[in-house]
């Protein structure tokens, strides 16, 4: 059984198919600039799936795409292309799973899309101005070219819906949060959970049961999820992927009275903080050169020492975030890194770990800095492990996608 997973964003349209006997991606790709002349087409075939190129194959094409059910044809015609497709027709294609960012406080897992879906997902358009309204727009192109195929919504929001009261409301009035629905989300969900299962695999307690875990998801977007017993209680983001730890171009906690302060001082609109809060801040703000993560660690090599601070500050929100977790949660038994700077940064895994060896961690250096790919990288005698774990969030959807057509009838919205 193969299931079509798709990620749609404003301009781009990231998607793989997914052969789900044996969880392997057999195609992948993107399209970007969607809405342009110049639009342009990547598609990635797994090596061992084309038996006439066995060594996988890649195309990549310029040509004008004018809307999003223009690219999603697009993604068909590939996956079914006569000499280079990987299905026959696109009946082989049983179901579709969506990544959408934010479900609110009602679709709180995943769901078969109906029209009572849809609307709710419009209903959280304020709350994921830049992500549901894309999201939405992927879902309504493939049902039109795809008629009677099932399509699954899968919500990044979803895993945090477990987090008590006491970790998701602010201290605001309470009719903020009545009215507005004003409270901490959560984001990256897919990626903790992910990665969270597959440290219970790996630790042969597929449950977590008994078990504390921090999970670091670090990205050019970053957060941190505490996860007991195999569920999120908490997590850095918070209303929006704002709140939290340094980001690339995201400034993470700030003292909310600052920025009516700054917004005076500048001439600021709302706008404009938003952007330089967003787009301005984090480690590109710091440093002065760069969000990418490489980047400041190459300058910091070199001697540059604003990049030294904003590696420092990165880590130290981190190590914070971290123990401030085992705190809430009683001890802590695992962390596990993922993510391009958690699965590549050794300088970083390793500050940490050092940093935080009274909570009975002992860092393997050779693992840290020689190893590859998934693996522990603390000492067998280390009473607390540390792992990288590579992230796999379109597995996740994929799962889900599979686990909900298999129910016998379309789940009803969860709190309904």
């Amino acid at each position: 059984m193969k299931v079509l997973v798709i990620n749609s964003g404003s301009s781009t349209i990231k998607y793989q198919l997914i052969e789900m006997d044996t969880e392997q991606a057999v195609a992948a790709g993107r399209v970007e600039r969607i809405g342009y002349d110049d639009a342009q087409h990547q598609h990635l075939v797994a090596p061992g799936v084309l038996p006439h190129k066995p060594d996988g194959y890649e195309f990549r094409e310029v040509a004008p795409v004018l809307d999003h059910t223009a690219a999603i044809r697009r993604v068909l015609a590939a996956l079914t292309h006569r000499e280079i497709g990987v299905v026959r027709d696109a009946t082989e294609i049983a179901a579709v799973g969506h990544r959408v960012v934010h479900g609110g406080e009602k679709l709180t897992r995943s769901v078969r899309v109906t029209e009572e879906v849809k609307r709710e997902i419009r209903a959280t358009f304020d709350l994921a101005p830049l992500h549901n309204p894309a999201n939405l727009l992927g879902i309504e192109a493939t049902e039109s070219l795809l008629p009677g195929v099932p399509q699954v919504a899968v919500f990044d929001t979803a895993f945090h819906a477990t987090m008590p009261r006491v970790a998701y409301l602010y201290a605001l009035p309470y009719v903020i949060y009545k009215r507005h629905r004003v409270r901490r989300y959560g984001f990256h969900g897919t990626s903790h959970r992910y990665v969270s299962r597959r440290l219970g695999e790996l630790l042969g307690r597929p449950s977590l049961e008994g078990l504390n875990v921090v999970t670091c998801h670090l990205g050019n977007g970053a957060s941190v999820c505490a996860v007991k017993d195999g569920r999120s209680v908490d997590t850095s983001m918070g209303f929006t992927p704002l709140e939290g730890l340094i980001m690339g171009t995201r400034s993470g906690d700030v003292d909310p009275g600052a920025l009516p302060y700054i917004m005076a001082r500048e001439e600021l609109t709302p706008a404009e903080l938003n952007s330089m809060l967003n787009k301005h801040s984090g480690l590109l703000g710091i440093s002065g050169i760069s969000g990418d993560f490489r980047e400041i660690e190459e300058e910091m090599e070199r001697g540059d020492s604003r990049a030294r601070e904003a590696f420092e500050m990165f880590e130290y929100r981190l190590r914070k975030y971290i123990g401030g977790y085992a705190a809430a949660m009683g001890g802590l038994d695992a962390i596990v890194f993922t993510g391009g700077i958690g699965e590549n940064s050794w300088r970083l895994r390793g500050a940490i770990v050092r940093n935080l060896a009274f909570l009975g961690l002992e860092l393997d250096e050779d693992a840290n800095v020689a190893g590859r790919g998934e693996r522990r990288i603390t000492t067998e005698g280390s009473r607390a492990s540390a792992w990288v774990i590579p992230t796999n969030e379109e597995l996740v959807i994929a799962r889900d996608t599979l686990a909900t057509v298999q129910e016998a009838e379309p789940a009803a919205i969860p709190g309904r």
